[in-house]
């Protein structure tokens, strides 16, 4: 075995294998069981295809595990402009999926170029920050070059109106450049329009306490009263929009789309926005602790709850498998998070480092939406739970970024000669 090789951390892939073993059970359940008869042919194929993709990824980090690191640096401009041509061609030439245009069809195949935009902004942002002989988040014209390299492919998927993809590359905006220096009170001033948003979606008095504790506690903290002016006016500013938004701007069945994971069973939703969050939660409560058993639950064998296989892969390990069987799914993803927290840690160049966190605000992201979009926690979005959820485009482009982690740790050594 090569001196590199040797020093690749098995416990991330030993996690990663892991959770894409729970993904080909639950999507046998769904193709397989007595939920087969109610899909149509194509979502049956969806076990055959997750397993193929999954040999495919598994060849993916092989290769990528023997690219020298110098290439992922040089490579990372390249990679982010051919991401950005690639969306812009979606929306010339796409093939739309529920109103969404963010596949290119490649013969038999159709690849989501959105996944792929991800890897590309993680290593761009990843260069570019590691250009800096200071801490480049302390830099305001490199955090401001990096926040639009991130919004740049995130505009775009807005255009393929794919909101809920949208959202991982904003979320990444403060992860990254928290990593590479930003202080803590401008990370929590740029978060707060999206948790006020989130309360005022709820409830408006609710928002608006929030944005009295919040410019309270930051003023507290940073002993600054810009900061706090700031604080105040996104969060009470983006209060006020949503609700003039909601009552002035968007047609009644969008507000139902929107406010209809608040109460799910009531009447208004029940049988159309709400449907699937009414469904997924009978699904978690069928479960109880231990489940109702493999191929055993009623929600999920009669294929009451939509897209099992994809956005809501999480409700079927719930019901079958339980409280028990969903308390070890988060924990492996919770351990491959805070793996790859390691791992970034352990490499001292910026490069690796700023890469892994970037890989982990991806999966943060699509696991916090995700999950609460089952829970009934948010919205119901469209974003797929990462590594199980069905998806070839989403299969590859997260191994990639796990890939490439473990490359940067792996030789970590190699880094520390180009300096930074």
């Amino acid at each position: 075995m090569s001196p590199p090789a040797r020093k690749l951390d098995p416990w991330t892939l030993l996690l990663w294998l892991g959770l894409a073993a729970v993904s080909l059970v639950a999507l046998y359940s769904t193709t397989h069981g007595p939920a087969a008869e109610y899909i149509g042919p194509g979502v049956q194929d969806n076990f055959a295809r997750q397993f193929l993709w999954i040999g495919v990824s598994i060849a993916g980090i092989a290769a990528t595990l023997l690219v020298p690191v110098r290439f992922l640096r040089y490579a990372a401009y390249p990679a982010y402009a051919a991401t950005l041509v690639l969306l812009v061609l979606c929306l010339v030439m796409g093939v739309e999926v529920h109103g969404t245009r963010a596949w290119l069809a490649l013969g038999p195949l159709r690849l989501q170029v959105s996944e792929l935009a991800k890897v590309g902004t993680v290593l761009a942002v990843a260069q570019l920050l590691s250009e800096r002989h200071t801490r480049a988040g302390q830099d305001l014209s490199f955090a401001l070059k990096a926040a639009g390299l991130i919004v740049a492919p995130a505009l775009l998927v807005i255009l393929q109106n794919d909101l809920g993809t949208a959202l991982v590359f904003f979320g990444l905006v403060p992860i990254m450049l928290f990593w590479s220096g930003l202080s803590l009170s401008v990370l929590l001033l740029m978060v707060s329009p999206a948790i006020a948003g989130y309360f005022a979606l709820v409830s408006t008095p609710a928002a608006l306490g929030f944005a009295v504790l919040f410019t309270g506690g930051l003023w507290a903290y940073s002993g600054r009263r810009s900061i706090a002016a700031l604080a105040a006016t996104f969060t009470a500013g983006v209060t006020a929009l949503i609700s003039f938004v909601l009552r002035k701007i968007l047609q009644p069945y969008q507000v139902d789309r929107l406010l209809s994971f608040t109460n799910p069973g009531a009447e208004q939703f029940r049988q159309g926005v709400g449907f699937h969050l009414v469904q997924s939660k009978a699904a978690l409560y069928s479960g109880g602790i231990w489940g109702t058993g493999f191929m055993q639950g009623p929600q999920t064998q009669g294929a009451y709850v939509p897209e099992q296989t994809t956005d809501f892969i999480f409700s079927v390990v719930a019901e079958e498998f339980g409280l028990v069987g969903s308390l070890v799914v988060l924990g492996l993803l919770a351990a491959l998070l805070l793996r790859l927290i390691k791992l970034g840690a352990d490499v001292k160049h910026p490069f690796g480092s700023i890469v892994a966190a970037g890989a982990v605000g991806v999966y943060l992201i699509h696991i916090f939406i995700n999950i609460g979009m089952v829970t009934g926690m948010l919205p119901v979005i469209g974003l797929p739970l990462p590594f199980l959820s069905y998806g070839g485009s989403a299969m590859l482009a997260n191994t990639a970024l796990l890939a490439i982690v473990l490359n940067t740790h792996m030789r970590r050594e190699d880094l520390s000669i180009y300096g930074y």
